[in-house]
């Protein structure tokens, strides 16, 4: 069995190991739905819980279209744009609502999807991807910090049961953090629908 340092390790090493797709790895000719699956499976392996799940099927991207969270394809074809906004909602559906992620891609699609926009998707998407290098950073800080702090409970437990509870302090940590950022990115979206609301569903300018 591991010890909690090991566990610690594992999940450095493991966000070491991660990185997201770089724009230029998006083919530019357009995709038949089954192109894109393959393409996404491959890509997102390294995010996947186990092997056997699946990072995008058929029925899924038919159920994000049904929702308003993707435009329909080209001739059965998908774009550029399309992969870039199903990135966005892998990362987004194990958080959000369909709703909510409807309602925070709702501009963009409005705005910056297809080859004429002002702004291009390509663009908005690299620069919120390009983030990532300081983020990772902070965030193996702020791992770390949390480590060493569910370190200093228990210290009355003894042997195996100390260990335990203190990966379980440590987990919990961990879970509070995602609940309270989650509950921050609904207030955000509730405020962009009641906004939304205000002006009579008028396009963001």
């Amino acid at each position: 069995m591991k010890n909690n340092d090991e566990r610690l390790s594992d999940i450095l090493t493991w966000l070491d190991s991660i990185s997201y797709i770089k724009l230029e790895k998006i083919p530019e000719i357009d995709l038949y739905m089954d192109q894109v699956t393959s393409f996404m499976e491959e890509h997102l392996k390294k995010v996947k819980r186990s092997p056997e799940d699946k990072a995008l099927t058929k029925t899924m991207i038919n159920n994000y279209a049904k929702n308003n969270l993707l435009p329909p394809p080209v001739r059965k074809k998908y774009t550029k744009e399309h992969i870039l906004l199903l990135l966005f909602i892998y990362y987004y559906k194990n958080l959000l609502s369909f709703h909510d992620i409807e309602q925070l891609l709702r501009p963009i699609t409005e705005e910056h999807f297809g080859a004429g926009a002002e702004l291009p998707l390509g663009r908005i998407y690299q620069e919120v991807f390009d983030l990532e290098d300081s983020q990772m950073d902070r965030l193996k800080e702020d791992i770390q910090a949390k480590f060493e702090a569910s370190r200093t409970t228990f210290q009355d437990a003894e042997g195996e049961d100390r260990e335990y509870l203190q990966l379980f302090a440590f987990i919990s940590e961990l879970s509070f953090d995602i609940y309270m950022k989650k509950q921050m990115v609904e207030m955000l979206i509730d405020q962009l629908h009641q906004e939304d609301a205000e002006c009579g569903g008028k396009k963001r300018r």
